[in-house]
């Protein structure tokens, strides 16, 4: 008999203990999820997130290409044998304003490139590295153009369209 009553008094203890654990968890599991989708701004309550990542999203707009025409053809200092480098440019901005800005300043972007492309080495040009170090080289002069005359640089990147050397 005295198992029974153990029984019988356990059984009241564990009934007790059921009721909480099927009443409490899911009342935890509820509540801490809505409080996530709360902070995570679904319900709207962090207005401050999203302001800042509209303001942190930068438009990237389509890369516009400029041809520098015409083609470049400038003899190398070489000696008694006369060399020559044929090379068409073309410039990439995102602004349309520059395009404006590009045929306003030609004439010194093309004086300056001249200059910059008579002053090679067929040696130094001759090679990849060469090569894309002018590239660099004429990106630098037609941005600094740029900046003197506008305020503003303006271009991304000078191409090579065309590279003929002789």
């Amino acid at each position: 008999m005295a198992e029974s009553e153990e029984q019988t008094a356990a059984a009241p203890k564990r009934s007790g203990l059921k009721i909480i654990l099927i009443i409490v968890i899911p009342l935890l599991l509820i509540s801490s999820t809505v409080a996530g989708l709360y902070l995570g701004g679904v319900f709207g309550g962090s207005d401050a997130e999203p302001e800042h990542a509209e303001e942190d999203i930068k438009v990237i707009e389509p890369a516009i290409y400029i041809p520098i025409d015409p083609a470049f053809v400038v003899n190398f200092a070489e000696g008694s044998r006369a060399r020559f480098l044929q090379v068409t440019v073309e410039v990439m901005t995102r602004n349309t304003h520059v395009e404006e800005q590009i045929r306003t300043h030609m004439p010194v972007i093309r004086n300056n490139l001249v200059l910059l492309f008579s002053s090679q080495t067929y040696e130094g040009v001759s090679t990849l590295e060469g090569k894309e170090a002018l590239r660099e080289e004429a990106l630098t002069v037609i941005q600094k153009i740029l900046e003197e005359e506008t305020g503003d640089p303006g271009i991304e990147a000078v191409y090579f369209t065309s590279f003929v050397m002789q």
